[in-house]
């Protein structure tokens, strides 16, 4: 009796090939049923899928919100929307019970509760649970400063450093102490300057035991202990425990005085000298002697009319 076996395996080989045939068949129809665009070259297999595709061409947005008028691409990205305006967040998390209106958002909520951080910097190797953080960050690698002061010229690395920058020129404080009525740029600055009032000082250095309101403040204060100066001038080598220090010290070599008075346009390199001498247009004395209750422009005047009332 002869081996069937050879024969089998023969209509199998046959079977494989004739459906590799029906595959290549198959993407050849395929291929021709795609519907190319013409402005980028993307194909689709439908027309409707097309037809969404070339809003990001033409810029159509078709539906509109019927709230505040805002219009969207997709149907499905107006009806994310409109639970801004109802108010409802269907995505809860299960670890703190936060609410998004978003998936995106609660995706990227979820992160701090599982740590993770899958975007990763290729020059450092440092890890972040948001891509936009991560690409923020590969600006402090790049050096690259994009956003511009209309006002002088400065450029800075990030938007949030360049509206910070923009209240020297404004001179906008809007937010205000209750306790003295310091105004400050940023409430940032306000809420630090305010536990100065209540004393909160939880940072303390373990060599002479002096405490500090933030932790930087404390740091830099440790390098007078260690003789750390980190910070090195460009032109002169010369090093510095600060970074504003050495700032200010650049400016000496640079000649750049950013800081001008609004009266007459003198120009300064700290702001400090700037306030002080705009005091001689406004006519502010904010310092006063205790013993005789003499007002004065600045501390240091202050401090060397002080010493006429001691014997």
């Amino acid at each position: 009796m002869r081996d069937p076996e050879p024969c089998r395996i023969k209509r199998t080989e046959e079977q494989r090939d004739l459906m590799d045939e029906n595959e290549v068949e198959k993407e050849k129809i395929s291929q021709k049923s795609r519907i190319t665009c013409q402005q980028c070259g993307k194909s689709f297999t439908r027309k409707p899928s097309l037809e969404i595709h070339m809003r990001i061409h033409t810029g159509e947005k078709p539906f509109t919100c019927d709230q505040c008028g805002k219009c969207f691409k997709r149907k499905e990205h107006l009806k994310v929307h409109m639970n801004v305006h109802t108010g409802e967040k269907p995505f809860t998390c299960d670890q703190c019970g936060k609410s998004f209106t978003q998936y995106v958002n609660f995706k990227r909520h979820m992160n701090v509760h599982t740590g993770e951080k899958p975007f990763t910097c290729d020059q450092c190797g440092k890890s972040f649970s948001l891509q936009r953080t991560l690409k923020l960050h590969m600006i402090i690698h790049t050096g690259e400063k994009l956003y511009e002061c209309d006002q002088c010229g400065k450029t800075f690395m990030f938007a949030s450093a360049l509206k910070i920058h923009l209240n020297v020129h404004t001179k906008d404080k809007p937010h205000s102490c209750s306790s003295c009525g310091k105004r400050f740029s940023l409430l940032r600055y306000l809420k630090l300057h305010q536990k100065t009032h209540a004393g909160v000082k939880n940072h303390m250095c373990f060599e002479c035991d002096r405490t500090f309101v933030r932790a930087p403040y404390l740091k830099r204060h440790q390098r007078i202990h260690t003789g750390e100066k980190p910070y090195m001038c460009s032109h002169c080598n010369k090093t510095f425990t600060d970074s504003g220090d050495l700032k200010k010290h650049e400016m000496i070599h640079t000649g750049e005085k950013p800081y001008m008075c609004l009266h007459c346009n003198k120009t300064f390199s700290q702001a400090v000298h700037m306030k002080t001498h705009e005091r001689t247009h406004t006519g502010e004395k904010p310092y006063h002697c205790t013993a005789c209750g003499k007002t004065f422009t600045d501390s240091s005047t202050l401090r060397k009319h002080a010493k006429t009332h001691i014997k």
